[in-house]
């Protein structure tokens, strides 16, 4: 299924350099920050007014996960499913699904609208990043483009905030629609693109031997980080509203997408001074570490610590990652990557629904353990990107330069951002020659 390229091309919009960061970041906003993340601060209300328990609300968010899941290994077998004309479609379904949450409390129907909602979500968030990825050359930034989620989260929160005294949980969900829809609005402006594969870049061998270890072991971080992750993501408002201030909750949440904001922009830049491993292993560490804190006290002041730390870490971990896994030259990694997040997230509310319940402390043990796995692991793909680096190349594979020697040929082209975000751009070009 492709877009036509003739006059509908022509009269469209057409968006270029950092506007589509700023276009994108409003899409990732909409279906991340809001269409998947709003439940986190509506599922204490629920359980007030609804009848929603803990162990039902841990039911639902896995059909959301389900949902993203389905849609990540969707686009990574239909990557030609990437155009603008099923990116409106997909637009439609996450609003629609929101909207209709306002429906019903019955646990089986909100599953499953939650399931669509997490396909859309996957589907616009696999558009969006790919997009800028094809126009990062002219300007587009993938630091900006994630800020959306958190900017998402932050709204979501705040909005939660002063619309909870005025609506029901009913109402909650049809302004939730709402906001997705208008923030969805500079999205469709997008001249959306595929993910790349194999036979677009025209590499055809794949990674050599060493890359491939290294593509395990971070394939094998990013599932643990989503198992990780989302229990904190799914019931750390819930732990705060279970001490008794609800508007606790809602505040600890918009902190969250507050650190979310600026993080991506932050540990891009502390990764060209000190790799994208090494960056990707210390923001791993300290997210276990914040999730700890919330594991050991039940307090307000421990879960402002875990909010701070996993806003200012968990979307870093994806893009970092993302930026190890273009490295090594892993076709259409993206969507492969979303897929083994997705199967973790999935996971985790499951795993942790025996022990829920008014004490939030063992599932966020069982979380800040996971996310450590998750960095060991990490650590170790590093370790084997570092080898394949310094290392004797592969036949027909250029070497990779030393980065201080990329950083001062990038200089004298005019290229050094993208060089040192990346050491391994040169590599491609060489490839390509």
């Amino acid at each position: 299924m492709t877009d036509p390229p003739t006059a509908a091309r022509r009269h469209r919009p057409a968006l270029r350099g950092p506007a589509v960061g700023v276009a994108a970041a409003a899409g990732l906003a909409a279906a991340m920050g809001v269409g998947r993340f709003v439940f986190t601060p509506l599922l204490p209300i629920m359980t007030d007014s609804a009848g929603i328990t803990a162990g039902d609300g841990a039911v639902i968010a896995t059909g959301n996960y389900a949902g993203y899941l389905a849609g990540a290994l969707l686009l990574s077998r239909r990557p030609q499913w990437s155009v603008r004309s099923m990116f409106l479609v997909w637009s439609v379904l996450l609003v629609a699904s929101e909207a209709a949450m306002a429906g019903t409390a019955q646990v089986g129907v909100q599953t499953a609208l939650r399931f669509v909602a997490g396909a859309a979500s996957a589907a616009i968030f696999i558009a969006c990043a790919a997009t800028v990825a094809h126009h990062r050359g002219a300007g587009a930034s993938p630091g900006v483009a994630f800020a959306g989620v958190g900017a998402g989260i932050a709204v979501t929160g705040i909005y939660t905030l002063l619309a909870a005294p005025q609506l029901s949980w009913q109402g909650l969900w049809l302004g939730s629609a709402v906001l997705t829809a208008l923030l969805l609005i500079p999205a469709l402006l997008l001249d959306i693109r595929a993910e790349p594969g194999s036979a677009d870049t025209g590499t055809t061998a794949g990674p050599d031997p060493t890359a491939r270890r290294a593509w395990r072991l971070l394939l094998g971080s990013y599932f643990a980080e989503g198992v990780g992750y989302i229990i904190v993501g799914t019931f750390l408002v819930a732990a705060v509203a279970g001490s008794g201030s609800s508007t606790a909750g809602a505040l600890v949440w918009t902190l969250v997408g507050v650190c979310a904001m600026p993080a991506t922009v932050a540990w891009h830049r502390v990764a060209r001074g000190f790799g994208t491993g090494p960056t990707l292993v210390a923001t791993l560490g300290l997210q276990a570490t914040g999730t700890a804190v919330a594991a050991a006290s039940g307090s307000i002041a421990a879960a402002v610590v875990a909010a701070a730390t996993f806003g200012a870490t968990f979307l870093a971990v994806v893009v970092l990652t993302l930026d190890f896994a273009r490295r090594l030259h892993v076709p259409r990694a993206a969507a492969k990557l979303t897929a083994g997040y997705a199967v973790g997230q999935v996971a985790g509310p499951l795993i942790v629904i025996p022990v829920i319940g008014t004490d939030f402390g063992t599932a966020f043990t069982i979380a800040a353990l996971i996310i450590a796995f998750s960095a060991a692991l990490a650590a170790a793909a590093t370790r084997a990107e570092r080898r394949r680096a310094t290392g004797p190349a592969s036949p027909g594979t250029a070497s990779f330069p030393h980065p201080a020697r990329v950083r001062s040929e990038s200089a004298t082209t005019g290229d050094a951002r993208a060089a040192t975000a990346d050491p391994s751009s040169l590599h491609r070009r060489s490839n390509a020659r």
